[in-house]
């Protein structure tokens, strides 16, 4: 009988909090996750390296000063080409597995037409990951035993905030490939914000992140490629005073995308957003009310 989740994921994450939270955010890496069991490995048709291609490699270092602002920060280890919890529990592609789905499964979204669902089929540049069909037990065991835990946790971490604040703001962490922007969505941007076009999380308070991170040199992008996933939509909802914003970082500012290292500037980045970040918060404080930031 295989344990209820492997013994390399214990803990499955973690979260670092601060010595006082000072601040009304939460920042979240659900893709930075790296730890990849050996069965696993033996199940899929790739390497290390080429799963890793759907890793965002090194964003829990990149963000991990923030705690330092007075943010909790949580991070996934597994790896998102294993379990991807920026989808829906559900989000299951049939074909991947042997046995019927339960009914409730949601067989037919874009991303699980793309191979990118909840147990994903696919690495982040299209390449098979499994050398044959999965059991549809090992799949519902990764939503019990990682998914849900999960989401639990950050679902309390957010209520903890509200409470405490009156109001709550989940940053998600992310990095994209260099090669995932075309002309049409802005070849030179080095960070994308998603706000799903406005509705998870108050324009003014986007407004103040792109400004702070536009003041330190970078070029910002709105939610062109990347508009946030299911957790930014999810947890979003801005009339509620619970703000949710995904930010995108370009990979090739602060890694060689090919030996997944680190570059000579890594440093100076991380520390960019931190005091971006710093900056958000104190404009928050006294410039943005929560119920002006709620009404926006």
């Amino acid at each position: 009988m295989r344990p209820s989740v492997e013994p390399e994921f214990e803990p499955p994450f973690v979260v670092a909090e601060p010595s006082r939270h000072a601040i009304p955010f939460v920042f979240n890496a659900p893709h930075a996750g790296a730890v990849y069991p050996a069965a696993f490995l033996k199940e899929s048709r790739l390497d290390a390296v080429a799963l890793r291609r759907s890793e965002d490699a090194f964003v829990d270092v990149l963000f991990a000063d923030m705690v330092s602002l007075g943010a909790p920060f949580m991070t996934a280890r597994f790896p998102r080409a294993y379990l991807d919890v920026n989808r829906e529990p559900y989000e299951l592609d049939p074909r991947m597995f042997e046995g019927r789905l339960p009914p409730f499964a949601n067989t037919r979204s874009m991303r699980v037409a793309g191979g990118l669902g909840t147990v994903p089929r696919i690495v982040a540049d299209g390449q098979e990951i499994y050398r044959g069909r999965l059991s549809v037990e090992e799949a519902l065991r990764r939503i019990e035993w990682l998914y849900k835990p999960y989401h639990r946790m950050l679902r309390q971490l957010l209520h903890r905030t509200g409470r405490s604040f009156g109001h709550a703001v989940l940053i998600d962490c992310h990095s994209m490939p260099s090669t995932s922007l075309s002309r049409d969505d802005g070849a030179k941007a080095d960070i994308v914000l998603g706000d799903r076009y406005g509705t998870s999380c108050a324009t003014a308070l986007t407004d103040c992140v792109e400004l702070a991170l536009r003041e330190r040199g970078y070029a910002v992008v709105r939610n062109k490629p990347y508009a946030g996933g299911f957790i930014t939509e999810h947890y979003g909802e801005p009339a509620l005073g619970r703000h949710a914003l995904q930010i995108e970082v370009n990979r090739a500012l602060y890694m060689d995308e090919r030996s997944f290292s680190r570059r000579p500037g890594f440093d100076r980045i991380a520390g960019d957003l931190r005091e971006a970040f710093g900056q958000v918060s104190t404009m928050i404080e006294t410039d943005l009310s929560p119920r002006r930031i709620a009404a926006e």
